[in-house]
């Protein structure tokens, strides 16, 4: 009788251990994952971002739907900002020497400051989500 209930006490202690473990890897699977999308001191053509709009921060995030074959006007932001393109595909362009970089699905770029530029979509329509670090009452773009 007690190699029998010796058995059972080990079956059991097996039993729990199996439910602990698969507890931990169930918590593992839900647990938050942090990546990083983008860190730089610098907009996309390597020009690095001098200061922060003096002022109350005002933080904007916009989602911007561009229709395919757009070419957007050329323009400036006066803070710094970044685009993150959650599908299709855009060019961006410097006006000050036609240097251009393609951004598609998933990636991210750091906006320029105070620079000419546009984005050209292709084929298919650009979604973006845009994060400008501004101030109150400031234009996130000028023409």
């Amino acid at each position: 009788m007690r190699l029998i209930l010796n058995k059972i006490n080990l079956a059991l202690v097996g039993l729990i251990g199996l439910l602990l473990i698969s507890s931990v890897k169930a918590e593992e699977q839900h647990a938050v994952q942090t990546q990083t999308l983008l860190r730089s001191s610098a907009s996309w053509d390597g020009l690095a971002y001098k200061t922060y709009p003096q002022g109350s921060p005002e933080l904007t995030v916009l989602k911007i739907t561009i229709p395919a074959h757009t070419q957007l006007p050329w323009h400036t932001h006066p803070m710094p900002n970044a685009a993150y393109v959650l599908s299709g595909e855009i060019t961006v362009e410097k006006k000050e020497n036609g240097e251009k970089k393609l951004l598609t699905a998933g990636q991210v770029l750091p906006e320029m400051v105070s620079e000419l530029h546009r984005g050209i979509t292709g084929n298919t329509p650009a979604v973006l989500i845009v994060f400008y670090a501004g101030t109150k009452d400031m234009p996130l773009s000028q023409h």
